[in-house]
Parts: structure tokens; sequence; C-alpha cells
């Protein structure tokens, strides 16, 4: 798979990540404390995908690996909102279990971006 194709993927990927984080978001019961975590799990859920879309669009080097670390830094950040739902036991472990497992798997993706495009500095 050559760089284009492995590029659009991902943004597709992370797309349809987002949108599983926002239907996780909205099946989280309304409460005033559950506002904050839904509110920060969208956030950094859905910004996964925008800041990978905008490093596809960088205008250096330095900027596209910038928006991979960021890619990485909120993939993360959402990790730690996943386990605070599932510690609540907010809604069903298998479904958060999913979404946790892709999460994992996109950190790793950017982690190994950021690698090899480091390598090459």
């Amino acid at each position: 798979m050559n760089n284009k194709v492995f590029g659009d993927e991902l943004e597709k990927r992370t797309r349809k990540f987002a949108m599983s984080i926002i239907a996780l978001s909205g099946s989280i019961p309304n409460t005033v404390e559950n506002h904050v975590i839904k509110n920060q799990i969208t956030k950094s859920g859905t910004s996964i995908g925008a800041n990978y879309r905008e490093a596809n669009r960088a205008r250096s080097k330095a900027d596209f690996i910038n928006r991979i670390k960021i890619c990485e830094s909120e993939a993360n950040e959402t990790i730690y909102w996943l386990e605070i739902i599932s510690d609540l036991n907010l809604l069903e472990e298998e479904r958060i279990q999913l979404i946790l497992k892709e999460a994992h798997e996109l950190i790793a993706i950017f982690t190994s971006i950021g690698k090899k495009l480091k390598g090459k500095t």
C-alpha cells in the first residue's frame, strides 16, 4: 500500500472512530457530572481524525510531525476517558472495550509514523 492509499484509509478509519465516539457519548446518561465526561471524550475522540486530516495537508515535515504527535496525544486522552467511563460503569463493558481496542491501535499507528519520520530527520 502506498502512502497516499494508506493516508486515505487512515483518514476514513479515524472518521469512523470519531463517529463511534460521538455515538458512545450520546449513550452516556445525562447528568451534570457526566456532562464533563461526554464533552471531553467527544472533543478528544473527534480531534484525532481532524488533526490527522490536517497532518496530510501539512505545509512542512515539521508541521506533519507535530500534527501526528497531537493525534497520538488525543488518542491517549480518549483512552483515559474510556477508562473513566468503564470504571464508573456508565456503559456496557463490551462496547467500551471495542472502542478502547481501536484507540490503542490508533496510538500504535501514530507512534509508528512518528518514529519512522523522526528517524528520517
